[in-house]
């Protein structure tokens, strides 16, 4: 789905060393009913987060800060990155069945492997984050320096639209690749789910 996109820049004089890029992350739910699978579906529809990219609802949604602190080392005759560090912070929206234990036995099949790959795609979201995430981190530091450090500000701010823009077509294309290929992979994974069962390695 589309994502939701903040960057923050924090200029200091002095900071600690900094690692590799981290991505912290929080799970929130949000509650649908039905007993049938056209019910599930409707309550998937009016229930789940609505994105304001589309305006649409979807079966989950993840919201990311990209936060870009910079650290800029002012020698009097030039200006250079001394250090960069971006984060990510994600919260992850996931739908929660309420009626499970109710439902005929073929709906919870269904629904667990639903629900399972509604996980494992909004995860991938966070993956491809992650990865623009260092990439904007290895960008910054690599700039060259510059004759002042506003010049030097200015092509950080530009190098970051840049990566957030790569970002967000990645996140897209990502979206438009799972929704052509829906169908197919969720009887993928129905069959495998059916013959896991059959062989006894996974519960009725």
């Amino acid at each position: 789905m589309q994502r939701v996109l903040l960057a923050l820049f924090l200029l200091a004089a002095t900071v600690p060393p900094l690692g590799a890029v981290t991505l912290s992350k929080t799970y929130s739910y949000f509650p649908i009913g039905g007993l049938t699978l056209p019910e599930i579906e409707r309550q998937l529809q009016t229930q789940g987060p609505r994105l304001e990219s589309t305006g649409q609802r979807h079966p989950g949604a993840t919201n990311l800060a990209f936060n870009t602190r910079v650290d800029y080392a002012d020698t009097g005759r030039y200006c250079r990155i001394a250090d960069a560090r971006v984060s990510v912070k994600a919260n992850v929206i996931l739908p929660r069945w309420r009626h499970r234990r109710r439902a005929e036995n073929e709906v919870r099949l269904i629904w667990d492997t639903l629900a399972r790959d509604i996980k494992r795609h909004e995860d991938s979201h966070l993956s491809i984050a992650k990865n623009h995430a260092r990439l904007l981190e290895d960008t910054l530091k690599g700039l060259s320096r510059q004759r002042n450090c506003d010049v030097l500000a200015k092509k950080v701010e530009k190098a970051t639209a840049d990566v957030l823009a790569k970002h967000d077509a990645a996140q897209q294309r990502f979206d438009y690749i799972e929704s052509v290929n829906f169908e197919s992979r969720l009887l993928r994974l129905l069959r495998y789910r059916l013959e896991q069962i059959e062989a006894g390695r996974l519960p009725r």
